[in-house]
């Protein structure tokens, strides 16, 4: 195996998507594999970028389902932990723009009982960039284990963060307290305009960027469904649109730009410290190859993002 380039860490979600009329009294769950720090870990390596994904993975049904996952799109679980806490269950309802809306099942869950002796730098290893995000960073009681691991690597490779709010699950104060704490870890802070408007109620995005990268955030990427995505460096501001598209739906869309974004970081020989020679053009070509991963991604049902021949030509 090459040797890993990237680490993605969180949680594993089962994403249940309801079928059927409750009004006749019944309803089948299709369940797929989820959880965003999960599917981002399953498109890095799709891309062609070596990931590890770094995980409480529970013993059940839906824990080995996770396992075949993403051992089959060939991410290395080699640092994972087998959790006797059953999996994360999500159940999602789809809008009629294919917007997912979830509720959650996640109290005692494996995914956030991290412990400090499990959550190490040793079970890091040596990577170029530690991605993660979502619930494991606010999930007590491992969310403080998860910020002391952020900590520690960033002394040696690059720090990328996803808030991606759950505001059904988590109170979004809680995101707005951290997010200092959060930027001054992170070289990469990437959220869609709705975790921004959540997290920043009424302030524009301009505002927000600049004092995102006063508190220590190099880069700040903020995604815009069909709109295309917004990246800055260091205040210096651009927009890519978005390519036309069929949505199915939109499951796995975020996770699939943060990958695209990282890939292409990563094979511009861009990861593994601060970002110092990052430029305004690059970050534009990160993020313009980011949404067209995206893109596909939302052309197929549930989180399936793409493999590298997929975006050929």
């Amino acid at each position: 195996m090459p040797p890993i380039k990237v680490a993605v860490l969180g949680e594993c979600v089962a994403d249940a998507f309801a079928t059927g009329s409750a009004s006749q009294g019944e309803l089948t769950l299709r369940v797929l594999p989820g959880g965003s720090p999960a599917n981002t870990a399953v498109a890095l390596s799709r891309l062609g970028t070596p990931a590890r994904f770094l995980g409480r993975i529970s013993h059940d049904s839906f824990g080995a389902m996770f396992r075949a996952h993403l051992e089959d799109s060939g991410v290395d679980l080699s640092r994972c932990v087998t959790a006797d806490e059953p999996s994360t269950l999500a159940v999602a309802t789809l809008d009629e723009s294919g917007q997912a809306v979830y509720s959650f099942h996640a109290e005692g869950a494996a995914d956030w009982a991290w412990s400090t002796a499990e959550l190490t730098s040793e079970r890091l290893g040596h990577v170029s960039c530690l991605h993660t995000g979502s619930l494991a960073l606010v999930r007590a009681p491992g969310a403080e284990r998860v910020e002391e691991l952020l900590g520690q690597a960033a002394a040696r490779a690059t720090v990328s963060i996803d808030p991606n709010v759950r505001a059904g699950l988590v109170d979004p104060a809680v995101y707005r307290e951290r997010m200092p704490a959060w930027c001054a870890l992170a070289d990469i802070i990437k959220l869609s305009d709705d975790d921004l408007e959540c997290i920043n109620p009424g302030e524009s995005l301009d505002r927000v960027c600049d004092t995102w990268h006063a508190a220590g955030a190099r880069l700040v990427v903020v995604t815009r469904g069909s709109r295309g995505a917004t990246v800055s460096v260091d205040g210096e501001r651009a927009t890519v649109s978005a390519p036309a598209t069929e949505v199915v739906d939109t499951v796995g869309a975020g996770d699939s730009f943060t990958a695209g974004l990282l890939h292409r970081l990563h094979t511009s020989g861009l990861l593994g410290g601060r970002l110092d020679i990052l430029g305004l053009d690059q970050a534009r070509d990160a993020a313009a190859f980011a949404v067209r991963v995206a893109a596909l991604t939302c052309s197929v049902a549930g989180a399936n993002p793409p493999w590298a021949r997929d975006l050929d030509g």
